[in-house]
């Protein structure tokens, strides 16, 4: 999951006194998240130790909170479903939108797709993905513009499959999400999202393709398991 500043370029260009993948080593540890066991991610250990600690360290400067430090529900769900069917991106040019931790376009990228791009445009995202890849041995593209605007459209046309997860989360990123997703699957791509039901998650247009259940942090969600599928828009039928 991840958040767009109100700025994203001041966003990039912030915390010029901060190293951070210095920063991310000293308040993350490498966990395989729970649903994808296979990769090892630099997570956070104390969710809100880490959330107030940025906030506070960080805030002030305009940053957005650590969404990169946590496997999100709909992130593990979409990687799992793609390692399980890796013939969905096998040799395939995807781009994992709003990356948070690289989860997602980790695990695309060990599935055998030809490339991944991780958009995102928290610079410490952009960081942790960097180690994460890294560390489970993959080469990651980096999109740091924002790719949901509209004046940037041509130049994703080239993608074959989108992956998103958990981005339904508050309703000023879905009005936008939305309409750039489905934008993506007119061009003729595979688009592909994570998601447990977050407030947002369009009601109508869209069919499960998997449910799994996924454990995830108390302290930042309402359960300690999230029942999450994954989704595309439906596909019209005959008749």
């Amino acid at each position: 999951m991840g958040a767009p500043p109100a700025d994203p370029a001041a966003d990039l260009a912030a915390a010029p006194l901060l190293d951070r993948p210095a920063f991310i080593r000293a308040n993350t540890a490498l966990i395989a998240p729970p649903h994808v066991p296979e990769l090892r991610l630099h997570l956070a250990v104390e969710a809100m130790d880490l959330w107030e600690r940025t906030e506070e360290e960080l805030g002030e400067m305009g940053l957005p909170p650590p969404f990169w430090a946590f496997a999100w529900a709909g992130g593990q769900a979409l990687a799992r479903h793609i390692l399980d069917a890796p013939e969905l991106v096998a040799g395939r040019r995807v781009l994992d939108f709003a990356a948070g931790s690289g989860v997602v376009a980790i695990a695309a990228k060990r599935a055998g797709a030809a490339s991944v791009t991780a958009s995102e445009i928290d610079a410490f995202a952009l960081a942790a993905i960097t180690l994460n890849a890294a560390e489970n041995g993959v080469t990651i593209e980096l999109e740091t513009r924002d790719v949901l605007d509209p004046a940037l459209a041509a130049e994703f046309a080239g993608f074959d499959v989108v992956l998103a997860g958990d981005v339904f989360y508050e309703k000023p990123m879905a009005d936008r999400v939305l309409p750039f997703l489905k934008a993506c699957e007119a061009r003729g791509a595979l688009v592909l999202f994570g998601d447990p039901g977050r407030s947002y998650l369009p009601k109508t247009g869209i069919e499960k393709l998997a449910t799994y259940d996924v454990a995830v942090s108390r302290a930042l969600e309402d359960s300690e398991v999230k029942r999450t599928s994954v989704w595309r828009f439906s596909v019209p039928h005959p008749g």
